[in-house]
Order: C-alpha cells, then structure tokens, then sequence
C-alpha cells in the first residue's frame, strides 16, 4: 500500500497511514454534541433581534442584581427584555452630574427599540446609592423620606426625557429596597 506522500487525489487511504485518524466512541460523541448544539445556537443568533417587551435600565450596585432580575421575574419579563446597567441607573442617564453618560443610554435605548421592538422602559433606582449621594448630595438623602424625594424627582425627569424622545414608549420607574422589594414611583 502507498503511504500518504504518494497518494494521489483519487487513492484512498489505508487505515494505518496516518492521515485519517480512526473516530472511535468520543469523536462521534463530540459531532453528535456538536450536532446538538447547532439549534441551540441558531437559537442565541435570532434573539439579537425580534419582538421584547422592555429594556431595564438598573445601577451596578452589585447588592441590587438578583433583586432587580426577580422583578422582572415577577412582572412577566425574564428572557423579554434588554438591560442598561450604569451607576445611578436612571439617575446616570438624566443627572447633569453624570452628563458625560447620558448619549451612551439614549443610543442604547435607540437601538433597544430598533433591535427588538420594545414596548417599555423600567427604570430602578435603589436604596443607599452611591451614585444618588454623588448626584444629589448627601444630604438630600440622608433620610428615607428626603431619600424618596429625591429618587421621585430624577426618576420624573427620567420619564419625561423617554416621552419626549420616545413617546410610544411605556415608562415603569420604582425604587427597590435593600431587601429588593420595589415601590413604583409614577
């Protein structure tokens, strides 16, 4: 038999040649896995557009992530909407403390709307804020009562810069507490 340096494009090989390795079990596991996974990835390719529900706009407060995803559990939304995160959440993307940001959130709501035809806007601002203490002062949080003022206020301004950018946008803001549960502010 020849070996591989004298095959020509119409020999077929032998078994001991070298140049086909012998599949065995795991190799034809490994192409069926693969096989396997194809949907799945096809799957992942279609979600970069479609029809979502909403875009949740929330702070990098690391303490906030699994309450604000078990919010959007419980309203119906988990694997149904796009997110924002920035620090302050709506409070970066109005505050003219953090007016450097604010382009970045709108061409990201843009595309959001563009991308997967949302509906709606949820916008979470939290309890103990680092960004809300930079933006507003401390003392302008220093209370829960002055605390939710504050939030209310950015948050109406929120609302307002989405009704005027996007009016056929629903806007849903709330201010979620360290336990995370939410109080919708409107």
């Amino acid at each position: 038999m020849p070996d591989c340096t004298s095959v020509t494009p119409h020999t077929i090989h032998h078994a001991g040649c070298g140049c086909a390795l012998p599949l065995g079990r795991r190799g034809v596991l490994a192409g069926l896995g693969g096989l396997l996974a194809l949907p799945a990835m096809a799957g992942i390719a279609r979600a970069a557009s479609g029809n979502y529900e909403a875009m949740l706009v929330n702070c990098i407060d690391p303490r906030f992530t699994t309450g604000s995803f078990e919010y959007m559990g419980a309203q119906h939304l988990r694997n149904r909407y796009s997110q924002f995160v920035i620090a302050g959440g709506p409070i970066g993307a109005v505050h003219p403390r953090f007016a450097a940001w604010h382009q970045a959130f709108w061409d990201n709501l843009d595309i959001t709307v563009a991308l997967h035809n949302i509906h709606a806007v949820v916008a979470l601002t939290h309890r103990d804020c680092g960004a809300a203490k930079l933006a507003f002062g401390e003392a302008a949080v220093a209370t829960p009562t002055d605390e939710t003022t504050a939030h209310a206020e950015a948050l109406s301004s929120f609302r307002a810069e989405v009704a005027r950018r996007k009016p056929a946008l629903r806007v849903v803001t709330g201010i979620m507490a360290l336990d995370g549960s939410v109080t919708e502010v409107g």
